[in-house]
C-alpha cells in the first residue's frame, strides 16, 4: 500500500456542546413530550404560599405550578373565580 493510499484510521472526537446548546437541546425535548415552558415573577405573598406548598408536599416547581394552574382554571369553570379571588384579598395572600 503506497503512503498516500493509507486511510486516517484516528477516531473522531465528539464536539462539546456548550451550555446553551444543551438548555436548547433540553428545551426542545420537553416540548416534544407536550411540556410547555412559563415564566414569571412571583409576588411576595405567592413566594411564601410556594414555601409553604413546597414544604408540606415535596412537590417541584412544575407540579406546584402546574397544579396551581389547574386549581385556578376549576374555579373558573365552576363560576368560583370571583369567590377565590375574594378570599385571597380577604387573608392578603
Amino acid at each position: 500500500m503506497k503512503e498516500s493510499e493509507q486511510v486516517n484510521e484516528q477516531p473522531l472526537k465528539k464536539v462539546a456542546m456548550s451550555n446553551a446548546e444543551k438548555q436548547k437541546r433540553y428545551r426542545e425535548r420537553q416540548k416534544a413530550r407536550g411540556l410547555q415552558e412559563m415564566r414569571g415573577y412571583m409576588s411576595p405573598e405567592a413566594k411564601h404560599c410556594y414555601e409553604l406548598i413546597s414544604e408540606q408536599t415535596n412537590w417541584s416547581d412544575s407540579v406546584i405550578l402546574s397544579n396551581a394552574v389547574r386549581l385556578t382554571y376549576a374555579a373558573y369553570k365552576n363560576g368560583q373565580i370571583g369567590l377565590l379571588n375574594s378570599w385571597l384579598k380577604n387573608n392578603k395572600l
